[in-house]
C-alpha cells in the first residue's frame, strides 16, 4: 500500500521592501507641503514680523519692537471687539448647529423629492457673502425694504440701525448663508450610519425620536465636533458681510476683530497694529480649534462607528 506524500508548502517570506513604498508616499506629499508652506507658513510668518514694526503700507518698514503690541493691547475698544466676535460666534453656533443637524438628517433620506430640496438647499452657499449682504440690506430697509412694499410695520423697523436688532440681523443672515454648508456634513455622517442599528431599535419597539436620540445624535459625535470646529474658526473671519452690512455699527455693536483689522490696516494705514490683531485671529483660532478637538475627545483616528 502506498502512502500519498503531502504536497510542500511553499513559504512565502513577508515582503521587507518597506523603504521605496514609504519613500514614495514621501515624495507623493512634497506638493502639499511645498503649498502649505508658500501659501500658509510664509505669509504667517510675515505677518509676525509685520507685527513688531511701522509701516503704513506704502513707504519703507521700520522696526519698532513691541510698539504696535502695545497700542493695541491697551486699547479700551480691544475688550468689546473681542466680546462681539465671541458673541456673533456663540449665537451663529446656537442658531445654526440644531438647524443643519435637523436638515442633514431630513435630507439623510434616500427620496427623491429629498434629493430635490438638497439641492434647493444648497444655491445660499453658492452666492458670494458680498452679494448676500447687498440684497438683506436692501430688503431690510427701513423706507423702501420688503416692509414697507408689503405695508407690514413689524417688518419695517430699523434693523440695522438698532444696536440689539443688527446683532440678530447678523447672525440671521449669516447662519442663512452656512447652514446649507453643515447641512451637507450632517447628511454624509448619517448616511454612513450602519442600518442595522435602526433595524435593532425598531425591532426593541424604538420610535423615530428616540432612534435620534439613542442612535443619531451618539453616531454624530465627531461630525458635530467637525462641524463645530469649522463653524467657530470660520466665525472668526466674517468681514464682507458684516462691512457691507453694517459696518461694525451702529456704535460698535457689531464690530469683530476681522473687521477691526481691516479698519486698522486699510483704512488707518497702521500695518503694524493690523498685523498684531491678524495674530490673535490666528492664535484664537488655533486654541478653539483645540478645545474642541479635546471636548469631542479621542483622536482624529477614531472612527465615528466606534462603540456601534
Amino acid at each position: 500500500m502506498t502512502s500519498l506524500a503531502a504536497p510542500p508548502v511553499r513559504v512565502v517570506a513577508p515582503s521587507t521592501d518597506t523603504g521605496g513604498r514609504s519613500g514614495r508616499v514621501t515624495w507623493m506629499a512634497v506638493p502639499a507641503l511645498l503649498m502649505f508652506l508658500a501659501f500658509a507658513v510664509v505669509p504667517l510668518l510675515g505677518v509676525l514680523a509685520l507685527s513688531f514694526t511701522t509701516w503704513d503700507g506704502l513707504g519703507a518698514v521700520h522696526p519698532s519692537g513691541l510698539t504696535s503690541w502695545r497700542a493695541v493691547l491697551a486699547d479700551p475698544g480691544l475688550l468689546h471687539t473681542i466680546g462681539v466676535t465671541f458673541l456673533i460666534m456663540g449665537l451663529s453656533w446656537i442658531f445654526q448647529t440644531p438647524l443643519s443637524l435637523l436638515i442633514g438628517v431630513f435630507l439623510a433620506g434616500h427620496q427623491r423629492y429629498r434629493e430635490f430640496l438638497a439641492v434647493l438647499y444648497f444655491i445660499p452657499l453658492l452666492l458670494s457673502s458680498a452679494a448676500i449682504a447687498i440684497t438683506f440690506k436692501a430688503l431690510l430697509d427701513p423706507n423702501f425694504g420688503i416692509g414697507a412694499g408689503l405695508g407690514l410695520p413689524i417688518l419695517a423697523q430699523d434693523w440695522l440701525g438698532d444696536s440689539k436688532l443688527a446683532v440678530g440681523v447678523v447672525v440671521f443672515v449669516v447662519s442663512w448663508q452656512f447652514i446649507p454648508f453643515h447641512s451637507l456634513i450632517y447628511q454624509g455622517g448619517v448616511r454612513q450610519i450602519p442600518a442595522s442599528l435602526y433595524e435593532a431599535a425598531q425591532i426593541d419597539g424604538a420610535g423615530r425620536f428616540r432612534q435620534f436620540l439613542s442612535i443619531t445624535l451618539p453616531q454624530l459625535k465627531y461630525t458635530i465636533i467637525t462641524s463645530s470646529t469649522l463653524m467657530v474658526v470660520g466665525s472668526l473671519t466674517f468681514f464682507d458681510l458684516i462691512f457691507i452690512l453694517t459696518s461694525g455699527g451702529p456704535a460698535d455693536a457689531t464690530s469683530v476683530l476681522a473687521l477691526d483689522m481691516y479698519q486698522r490696516g486699510f483704512q488707518a494705514s497702521l500695518m503694524g497694529p493690523a498685523s498684531v490683531i491678524a495674530v490673535i485671529l490666528v492664535l484664537t483660532g488655533l486654541v478653539l480649534a483645540l478645545v474642541l478637538r479635546r471636548l469631542g475627545g479621542g483622536s482624529g483616528d477614531d472612527s465615528q462607528l466606534e462603540g456601534a
